[in-house]
């Protein structure tokens, strides 16, 4: 599911910052955005529609086989969402699509924003993964089955997974973590940093029940004597209503909601894949011990997934993500909460993500270590552009456009003063807005002068871990730079400010 934002190409090439970094680094929130919630599944303006028309018919051409279209959450922000493929064909898919859409919306004087955060305070944009397990002649291993053996092997990948989530959580953290990205997660309807896994109130309770080895009903058939005789089909409705969480369970699949719209699914579904891997390898192992020692297989199958729940289940969350006291609750717990990606793209040097890679012979050592120099490195770039676009806007562009207000209202209230004398209120009035103006302007230099001195120390920086934990402070910098301007853009006259405002971009298309 391919999520983005469309907007007027005028307004596109007005913007250095969506130019160069794909994002807008300044900008005021306009009055209306999407608190109405009238957009979502609304009608879509004429030129989306065009622009998604021809996407489509391209699309088919090229073998995409495209299937919904509808409008998002924010304001001019859409979505795509293909019919399901093999993983590695849809990736593929995913890649050439994201290119088919930035040359198709070039022919609709439209520019297609595909980074995961291009306006602040509306929603971002994501890539939901929707992933399940199948065997060759095309079963889903992640549906419930008609019978109590097909419900034990579906209870058996279901736990399977949230184990392979449970242990390698730093790891699926690390494969979702980019520079774009640390600015989607964890607000309006992006999922938190902390990965956990959502399965609605009927799985959660078949494994509480199958964790405490007790007989349950169904409304209308007992299951067999650890829930798992009758496994209704489970609605979409039941699994679908928590939007904040990363990992969730909807019907016959998982939806890995924390990938970037920007990013290839490669990575996170290569550590999914793996992880998985080494899930089903030790519970089969656990499952023919049991056998070994003379157990039926339904018995040490069940035997090895209760035990397997009790010790992963502290991953599993079904509350809002973002309240405080699920922060404090998975700190209890234990699970970890990376909020940035520095932090995250750590866990690639761990020795937990050496054994599972080389184990399993996806990477060696060597392509694990330059996997990780290669994102850090990719992140300081991205925040190093990002700081030196800032700097650049905030000096040429709004320095000017404020001083040219402020020199203008200074001669307003001259000739307030000269025309109706010192006491006029009304030159009063514009004095304090002059005095405003010239405090933004003055702790605006103060910011841009902090930002280059920030840029200076984490350039001297050598050690490439320490280097990106440095360049934190360079985007925490730059964000104190947005803030001013932000700031101004809310007194200097529409006519003289220099790029076009978030009213223009994204009210109407």
């Amino acid at each position: 599911e391919q999520e983005y934002f469309l907007i007027d190409r005028g307004y596109y090439n007005e913007r250095p910052d969506l130019k160069q970094t794909g994002r807008t680094l300044f900008g005021k929130t306009p009055a209306k955005h999407q608190q109405l919630e009238d957009q979502y599944f609304g009608n879509i303006p004429e030129r989306a529609f065009a622009f998604m028309t021809e996407i489509e018919n391209e699309s088919y051409k090229l073998g995409i086989p495209l299937k919904t279209r509808h409008n998002e959450v924010a304001p001019n922000q859409f979505e795509v969402a293909p019919i399901y493929e093999d993983v590695n064909i849809a990736i593929d898919h995913n890649q050439i699509l994201m290119d088919l859409m930035d040359r198709v919306a070039q022919r609709h004087n439209l520019a297609v924003l595909l980074h995961e955060k291009p306006f602040a305070n509306v929603n971002g944009s994501g890539k939901h993964c929707n992933w399940a397990l199948g065997t060759d002649k095309g079963e889903n291993l992640l549906n419930p089955g008609k019978t109590p053996q097909s419900n034990l092997q579906f209870l058996v990948f279901l736990v399977a997974t949230i184990k392979a989530v449970h242990k390698h959580a730093k790891l699926l953290r690390a494969s979702i973590a980019t520079a774009h990205n640390d600015h989607r997660l964890g607000a309006n309807e992006a999922p938190p940093a902390i990965i956990s896994v959502f399965l609605g109130e009927l799985l959660t309770r078949v494994l509480e029940d199958l964790e405490k080895g007790k007989v349950t009903t169904d409304s209308d058939q007992a299951w067999l004597n650890i829930g798992i005789d009758k496994i209704p089909e489970i609605p979409k409705d039941n699994t679908d209503r928590n939007r904040t969480s990363p990992f969730a369970f909807t019907g016959n699949k998982f939806e890995f909601r924390a990938v970037g719209s920007s990013q290839s699914p490669s990575t996170p579904i290569t550590v999914l894949n793996t992880a998985m891997a080494e899930s089903l390898d030790e519970l089969r192992l656990q499952i023919e011990k049991g056998i070994a020692a003379g157990k039926d297989l339904n018995t040490a199958a069940v035997e090895v997934l209760r035990k397997t729940v009790i010790e992963s289940k502290k991953v599993l969350f079904g509350g809002d993500g973002y309240s405080d006291a699920w922060h404090k609750e998975a700190a209890k717990r234990g699970l970890p909460n990376m909020k940035t990606c520095p932090e995250a793209l750590a866990s690639y040097l761990t020795k937990e993500a050496e054994h599972l890679f080389t184990k399993y012979k996806v990477y060696n050592e060597r392509e694990i270590e330059a996997i990780y120099h290669i994102d850090i490195e990719n992140y300081i770039k991205q925040v190093e552009i990002e700081a030196q676009v800032a700097k650049s806007m905030a000096v040429t562009s709004y320095f000017a456009a404020a001083t040219t207000y402020i020199t203008e209202l200074s001669q307003t209230v001259s000739g307030l003063k000269a025309a109706l004398g010192k006491g006029d209120k009304g030159a009063k009035a514009v004095t304090g807005v002059v005095k405003n103006l010239s405090t933004l302007v003055a702790q605006l230099t103060v910011e841009v002068a902090g930002l280059e001195k920030q840029l200076q120390a984490a350039r001297k920086v050598e050690d490439i871990k320490k280097k990106g934990a440095a360049y934190l402070a360079v985007r925490k910098q730059t964000d104190a730079v947005r803030a001013v301007v932000d700031g101004l853009e809310e007194l200097v006259a529409g006519d003289l400010w220099p790029v076009p405002k978030y009213s223009d971009m994204i009210v109407g298309l």
